[in-house]
């Protein structure tokens, strides 16, 4: 099955909803998009869980190493990784209390989609989290 974004009304909706977002791959340099981006969805009023074994803490919050070390409900997944660590993160995914598996702009993966779909998860690839917001405010 192709991929196929929810429409960007019901990304809208699961926007506003939304309260906590896990970043994996989240950068703790100033300059990287993941950075960027998760600075200005802090800045909005979600809280932001950095999600890299590779940092202590990002944007004033301490970094995990692993989905499966968040406690409580996590809305939304943002994944600033490459495709082809998608299938792995999705495993992971499918392990813990979350809704919504978020895959940034130029980032997607059919066998991920495939796999999560089947699951009945909301799947969003190949979009930037910040650009929707910022079109469904």
């Amino acid at each position: 099955m192709a991929i196929e974004n929810p429409s960007r009304e019901a990304i809208g909706i699961l926007l506003k909803k939304a309260k906590r977002i896990a970043v994996v791959g989240l950068s703790d340099n100033p300059n990287r998009t993941s950075y960027m981006v998760s600075e200005a969805m802090q800045k909005s009023g979600y809280e932001i869980i950095p999600v890299n074994p590779a940092v202590i803490e990002v944007l004033g919050v301490k970094a995990v190493s692993s989905l499966k070390e968040i406690e409580g409900h996590i809305d939304i997944v943002n994944v600033f990784r490459r495709s082809e660590f998608l299938p792995e993160i999705a495993k992971e995914f499918d392990e813990i209390d979350s809704d919504v598996f978020w895959a940034q702009l130029g980032v997607e993966n059919q066998e991920t989609y495939d796999f999560l779909n089947e699951k009945g998860y909301t799947v969003i690839m190949d979009r930037c989290i910040k650009v929707e917001h910022a079109l469904t405010r």
